[in-house]
């Protein structure tokens, strides 16, 4: 969890981000390196997507990043995902938690239900597509650095709101649009912001 999204090319948010990020001198470096920018569709992790995260000013840009952390501990597999609760106290990710915080943006995100059978042990059930309420860009909340000299990223997670709790016992960390650009600032405080996740989700098949 969290290991698969979608962005549908329909919010006027979302088409700017695209246009931008289309543009973007490092998006070229990542095409001549044999990456290509994913903008639409179903992501996955290794995809390069657009994401937001601060310029040299602390101000919100749009920059292409690969998603995944390489583990220098087993072997460079890859780090999807990263508990909130313990984000800044892990030797892997308290300095991006202080000073490399970025969002992803989405339409919404999936995830299997997880269910356990009688042996104790968790089989995958049905798929379902989730959103937050009200919101028409479901902006992930994630941490980002650099591995040879590509950013990269990971998707912060936390516990889930009730309407989902049935579905998996983690969902993102998501946040309302106007604190977008206050979570990206280096200088803001993300314990503070992750008070205001959202976590009211509406959830279909799919």
């Amino acid at each position: 969890m969290c290991t698969r999204y979608f962005v549908k090319n329909l919010t006027p948010e979302l088409r700017e981000i695209i246009e931008e990020v289309e543009v973007s001198p490092l998006s070229r470096r990542f095409m001549l390196s044999g990456s290509k920018i994913k903008t639409e569709g179903e992501i996955r992790p290794t995809d390069v997507v657009p994401v937001l995260a601060p310029d040299t000013d602390g101000l919100k840009k749009v920059y292409p990043m690969k998603w995944g952390y390489s583990n220098p501990y087993h072997g460079g597999k890859l780090i999807l995902n990263a508990r909130s609760e313990t984000a800044g106290t892990k030797l892997m990710f308290k300095e991006d938690w202080l000073r490399h915080r970025c969002i992803i943006p989405a339409s919404y995100y999936f995830e299997w239900e997880h269910i356990k059978g009688n042996d104790g042990k968790i089989i995958t059930g049905d798929r379902y597509i989730i959103e937050p309420k009200g919101e028409t860009v479901t902006w992930l909340c994630g941490l980002y650095h650099i591995e040879e000299n590509f950013p990269t990223f990971v998707i912060l997670t936390r516990e889930p709101g009730k309407e989902i709790e049935f579905i998996h016992d983690r969902m993102p960390l998501i946040l309302p649009t106007h604190l977008v650009p206050e979570w990206i600032r280096p200088d803001s405080e993300p314990e503070e912001l992750m008070k205001e996740a959202l976590t009211d989700m509406i959830a279909e098949k799919g």
